[in-house]
């Protein structure tokens, strides 16, 4: 890790990558007016996502000689002011870094070899939301909106981001932003329709719904989601290793339609997916948890219907190892931000900008460490985050010549 630079931003997220999100009229139409270049924008907006609690002007400064090095930067152009960054992120505008994000952003766990990267065959990843405050302008309360505690507003208007993590590494591969006021599940729809089916995709009981589970299943990739205790789960077929078949339906459908779907089920014959699937069930007892019995039930349902290929210990450390990606939410919120910080957008195309950018720069020191790990043949999690955070910061140091 003592080879940790700014220059792992240019690794995860190269150079060409940035000029493929930008087309080439916006790249002629930008470096033709003698402003900053587009691609140079980019990556000061990451570094200002390194750098959080500096200001744009001292991010420049600390940062252009390390992109000179990288073939980023030219040496001979002067520092742009804060009010100059700001104008060229604002010609930037938000959908670029989305694009590099999704051109970026993909597993980096080897099957074989990174530890706790896979089971059942399958590469074990996680869905989950997290929100970040915001500077309380007009523009972004109108666009973000606040949360609410006993009727009273938050200090601040919120951006509501969800994303897909790859356990192992911590690395955000997929991800939504809205506002606040948009819910997790929506946010999450679009996400759950790109599944790769060499995933196994862990979720909490927020996420369920007919609809949300049936088009992931749809994709092919193996699920292992958790569901609140009162969703009804008729036990079809109790299998050797104590869980049992079931079957999820659509909550539109009632009465004797309902239970027909569930006496088809329990004989075997094909159902339509629109309307129910075949699910296994594993549910077991989690103690000293805060609940008046003293333990928590946990409920989970599964596309994975063999046993033997999926078996239920082997299921429950899969939904355990979904707590990595609240250590990724932790890494970016706390680690990188700055514990209770506030996003330094004031403009809502800029906070959709700058949150892209903080998962960039997440990724690329996540990539990095997982990569690191691998080759090391340790876990990543025995990589502290928090030290190749200052290590990036330390080392990516080096100015620009100052214009007269």
């Amino acid at each position: 890790m003592d080879q940790v630079s700014l220059g792992v931003l240019v690794e995860a997220v190269p150079r060409f990558k940035v000029d493929q999100a930008l087309n080439d009229e916006k790249i002629r139409a930008l470096r033709s007016d003698g402003k900053l270049p587009p691609h140079v924008t980019a990556y000061l907006t990451m570094a200002m996502a390194l750098f959080a609690q500096d200001a744009a002007e001292e991010v420049a400064t600390r940062v252009t000689g390390s992109l000179d090095a990288f073939g980023v930067w030219d040496a001979s152009w002067g520092v742009p002011t804060s009010s100059g960054i700001t104008q060229a992120r604002k010609r930037l505008g938000p959908d670029v870094l989305r694009r590099v994000f999704g051109y970026c952003a993909e597993p980096v766990a080897v099957q074989d070899e990174t530890r706790g990267a896979f089971a059942c065959g399958l590469r074990v990843m996680a869905i989950d939301g997290f929100a970040m405050d915001v500077p309380d302008t007009p523009g972004n309360a109108a666009e973000f909106g606040y949360s609410t505690t006993g009727g009273n507003p938050s200090a601040f208007p919120k951006v509501r981001v969800v994303g897909i993590t790859e356990c192992a590494s911590h690395c955000f591969v997929d991800a939504r932003i809205g506002p606040y006021t948009t819910g997790e599940q929506s946010l999450a729809a679009p996400l759950l329709a790109r599944l790769d089916r060499s995933w196994l995709l862990t979720a909490d009981r927020g996420f369920y719904s007919f609809p949300a589970f049936s088009d992931a299943a749809e994709t092919g990739a193996g699920l292992l989601w958790r569901v609140k205790a009162d969703l009804r789960l008729p036990p079809l077929r109790v299998l050797e290793d104590g869980t049992y078949v079931s079957v999820v339906i659509d909550r539109e459908i009632r009465g004797a339609r309902r239970e027909a779907i569930v006496r088809a089920a329990e004989a075997g014959e094909e159902l339509d997916p629109h309307q129910a699937r075949r699910v296994r069930v594993l549910q077991y007892d989690v103690p000293d948890r805060a609940e008046p019995a003293g333990t928590e039930l946990i409920c989970l349902i599964t596309n994975l219907l063999d046993p033997q290929s999926a078996p239920a210990e082997t299921l429950a450390y899969c939904y355990h190892q979904r707590w990595e990606q609240e250590s990724a939410h932790d890494q970016l919120e706390t680690d990188l931000r700055g514990s209770g910080r506030v996003l330094r957008s004031k403009l809502p195309d800029l906070v959709y900008q700058e949150v892209w950018a903080y998962l960039l720069v997440h990724y690329a020191i996540n990539a990095l460490i997982c990569r690191a790990a691998t080759g090391a043949d340790i876990d990543p999690d025995r990589v502290s985050f928090v030290k190749a955070v200052r290590i990036a910061r330390r080392t990516a140091t080096g100015t620009a010549r100052f214009s007269p």
